[in-house]
């Protein structure tokens, strides 16, 4: 690594990422080319970003960082094309691309040149979308046309003091920074999904690191895989317990109780990450209808229902996992689906993407219902009818309609109490039941809760060799 790259915090953070002394840097001599507003008078080593490739716990990565000192690392023209560069290795190479990203936006003086080769960069992210995982990290500034690359990204990370943004807070009619910071890691992680993880620099690096490492290197590489210490059927003691907080049963069906939660702030009624299974990395979506903290204690609380916000972060999960070849596992624990005003403006479209990205999946698809699976909601969960190769059910859940009761009350309207109680007991084994849906084929096994990890364990053993073709077509449209 040149001087330059040592002493500065773009090349600190590089230094950080990697193994200890496996950066190689490319590029380290370019600079800018336009001579327009004296331009020439002013340095600009490296362009302004650090390119190079190195590893991460033996992985091979291609990595760029935007250096602040330089220009306040505005992107020019060589700048652009130096990450265009790093992009078309890793596409050749098949390995993952990580950008950390510290800029003040476009560089004036370079104008027309400078949107030229950033609108390469964006073709290049297109290109690269499910060939190779782009991991983003934002540590300063990221705004206006810049904002795009972590959007394109598949995974984007952001220091707690960093500003992401399309337009600034106050440049926003009726807005301002007091009122609400739409710049700020909060709005970004908690309200656009944009983000999956904020915290410190050391933080989100040591994330990045710890992703790249269940990650597959690129979309041909059949899945991330490393040896299993963990016991294949260890019991899972308890599991029925955090049938609410979906992470925790999640860890505990994992080797080594490893949950590597994505877009953790943001619709928090849906669990999306990756666990390990026999040593290999599985994509879990679930339900969530209660989040509990470190100490225990409730710090959010949802109905059951499935959002318009939770089904769409589980559809772009989903996806990002079958274009790489990781299976997928859901927990289901569904009421119906979410009534409220906000939800109702883009529900039945959420629920289509869902619906359509696990019908769509090619990859192992493992479903188990741990609560109730009730009604469409359910069947856009990873249900039997839309594509899932395995599902089994808790001894406890419930499989229909809707409750019970509630049925009971609508089918017998004009009848006592008495006999509308009667009726729901008798919905309730009739049509309710795990066994009757087992009875039909709808559910492949009925286990026991502490079975869980064995169970699914297996199934995805089974399921290894699993190839599945679609109708030829060029792409889907939902």
């Amino acid at each position: 690594m040149s001087n330059m790259a040592t002493q500065n915090a773009a090349g600190n953070r590089i230094n950080e990422l990697l193994d200890a002394g496996s950066f190689v840097e490319i590029g380290g001599a370019v600079t800018a080319r336009t001579t327009d507003f004296n331009m020439q008078e002013k340095e600009t080593p490296a362009d302004g970003v650090i390119t190079g490739y190195g590893v991460i716990d033996g992985n091979l990565v291609y990595v760029y960082s935007q250096d602040v000192s330089v220009l306040n690392g505005a992107v020019g023209e060589m700048h652009a094309k130096k990450i265009v560069n790093i992009y078309d290795m890793a596409m050749k190479m098949g390995a993952p691309v990580i950008g950390l990203i510290d800029c003040a936006g476009l560089r004036l003086q370079e104008a027309t040149d400078a949107l030229e080769a950033f609108g390469g960069l964006y073709y290049k992210q297109a290109m690269a979308s499910g060939v190779v995982p782009q991991i983003m990290a934002v540590f300063g500034n990221c705004g206006g046309g810049l904002s795009v690359i972590p959007a394109l990204a598949d995974f984007t990370f952001m220091e707690t003091c960093g500003k992401l943004f399309v337009n600034s807070p106050n440049a926003i009619p009726g807005n301002d920074v007091a009122k609400c910071d739409t710049a700020s890691a909060k709005f970004q992680s908690e309200q656009t999904g944009l983000v999956d993880g904020v915290g410190t620099s050391e933080e989100i690096l040591s994330d990045i690191r710890s992703l790249v490492c269940m990650l597959p290197c690129n979309n041909e590489e059949n899945a991330s895989y490393e040896e299993c210490n963990d016991d294949l059927n260890r019991v899972c003691e308890g599991i029925e317990n955090a049938v609410e907080d979906t992470t925790i049963a999640l860890a505990q069906i994992s080797d080594e109780q490893i949950f590597f939660e994505t877009k953790r702030d943001f619709a928090k009624d849906m669990a999306t990450g990756f666990i390990k299974l026999n040593g290999m990395t599985v994509g879990a979506v679930a339900n969530r209808s209660k989040v509990y903290n470190e100490e225990a204690e409730v710090t959010a609380e949802f109905d059951g229902s499935l959002s318009a916000k939770g089904a769409e972060k589980a559809a772009e999960f989903v996806e990002f996992c079958d274009a790489f070849n990781i299976p997928v596992l859901s927990l289901t624990n569904v009421s119906g689906f979410a009534a409220s005003k906000c939800d109702e403006k883009r529900l039945a479209k959420s629920a289509a993407k869902l619906t359509y990205a696990f019908a769509n999946a090619t990859v192992p698809k493992v479903n188990v219902v741990i609560g109730k699976a009730f009604g469409s909601a359910y069947i856009a969960m990873n249900s039997k009818s839309v594509g899932a190769d395995m599902v089994y059910a808790w001894e406890s859940s419930e499989i229909g309609m809707m409750d019970a009761s509630l049925a009971a009350k609508i089918m017998y309207a004009d009848a006592d109490a008495n006999t509308v109680n009667e009726k729901a007991k008798a919905y309730r084994e009739l049509q309710s039941s795990p066994y009757s849906a087992a009875r039909r084929g709808y559910v492949d096994t009925i286990i026991t809760p502490a079975d869980t990890r064995k169970y699914v364990i297996g199934a995805f053993e089974m399921l290894f060799t699993k190839r599945e073709e679609r109708p030829m077509k060029k792409h889907g449209t939902v």
